[in-house]
């Protein structure tokens, strides 16, 4: 898509991500912004693309010399259930738009926009980025975001955790625990199985394991699995992304047995020593839905929870779609999805989950 020039002097166009030039001035500009994530990178909308068999369309604002003014990395989303979506950024937690001005923020939004009806999708999806103004609906309560930062030692990041989810840790360390970091294709094949079990049990589809090859693949060595054994068998595990000093531990889960091991908070403790020793300060927890277990464990880390922004608009004037299991709509779907062999849930779940986005 090539849209006319603008207002302000600047364009709007579809960056050729298959180009590495493109690619590297994109990567070298995102850098500079201190609203990026890992998602605002060509490689993530690489990764969803071959990893999910879903379309990228990465939105660049250019000013007349040609610099960029602002980006916004978009998924065209494509399911019988959720119908057809455009994402920012698809499969990640972020990635909404990233802008220089608000000016440049309205330019890039209406640009999705645009994009959105000539592709047919019904509902435009923008993560958190800058607010895009107009008739954007805002949703700050569904999500929390949990960043803090890494204490300079292994002793100095237990007092930071609160006494007593500290005791859990103490416990976890006193445990016949391996803790193993790496990329190989054990590492990969290890998390994978249990992931998926993990979000099994969660009564949601995992997605496609080519998605985690994908990611690990382009990223390179900012991305690694850190594996937590016991008497050799892997039951916790977690795929870390890093990026400008702050890890990104993004997909991550545990066996039926690592609970009884408390194998997620030794998993947890040790990446974030292993993070410091990459020269990491930061530690984001990701997003979690606001009243669940999950954003209470990482509040009982001592992580404060900060509201996610997400703004959604369709193009009909319809109702949003939606794609959150805690909608009573999907409950029925959820309770049945737990009881599923996991076998069966590893043969169809992908094919439900690279929908979703």
């Amino acid at each position: 898509m090539n849209v006319p020039i603008l207002p302000s002097a600047l364009a709007l166009r579809t960056a050729d991500l298959r180009d590495p030039a493109e690619r590297a001035r994109i990567e070298a500009w995102v850098q500079t912004q201190a609203e990026a994530t890992p998602f605002h990178l060509p490689h993530w909308s690489m990764a969803v693309a071959h990893g999910c068999g879903q379309r990228s369309h990465y939105l660049v604002a250019e000013r007349a010399n040609g610099a960029f003014a602002g980006v916004l990395p978009l998924t065209e989303l494509h399911s019988p259930f959720f119908g057809r979506a455009l994402a920012s950024a698809g499969f990640g937690v972020g990635g909404g738009v990233l802008a220089a001005a608000p000016g440049v923020a309205r330019q890039l939004a209406d640009g999705a926009m645009a994009l959105a009806r000539r592709l047919h999708c019904t509902t435009v999806e923008l993560r958190g980025g800058v607010r895009p103004g107009g008739e954007w609906q805002e949703d700050a309560e569904t999500y929390l975001g949990f960043v803090r930062p890494i204490a300079v030692d292994d002793d100095a990041e237990l007092l930071a955790i609160p006494r007593k989810q500290r005791a859990e840790v103490r416990r976890a360390l006193g445990n016949q625990l391996e803790v193993m970091t790496g990329r190989g294709a054990e590492h990969a094949r290890a998390h994978y199985a249990i992931y998926a079990e993990s979000v099994r049990n969660l009564g949601t589809p995992v997605f496609p394991k080519r998605l985690f090859t994908e990611v690990m693949a382009r990223f390179g060595e900012a991305a690694d699995i850190l594996i937590v054994r016991h008497q050799g068998v892997a039951v916790a595990s977690v795929l870390s992304l890093y990026w400008n000093g702050t890890v990104y531990p993004y997909w991550g889960g545990g066996t039926a047995a690592a609970r009884g091991l408390r194998a997620n908070d030794r998993m947890y403790f040790a990446l974030m020593g292993h993070a410091r020793a990459r020269g990491c300060d930061r530690f984001d927890f990701g997003r979690s839905k606001a009243g669940t277990g999950a954003a209470a464990f990482k509040k009982n880390w001592g992580f404060e929870p900060v509201p996610l922004t997400y703004f959604k608009r369709t193009t009909d004037g319809s109702t949003p779609r939606s794609v959150n299991p805690l909608d009573p709509k999907y409950s029925l779907q959820v309770r049945t999805w737990k009881r599923m062999p996991l076998w069966a849930a590893n043969r169809v779940g992908p094919w439900i989950a690279k929908g979703l986005g």
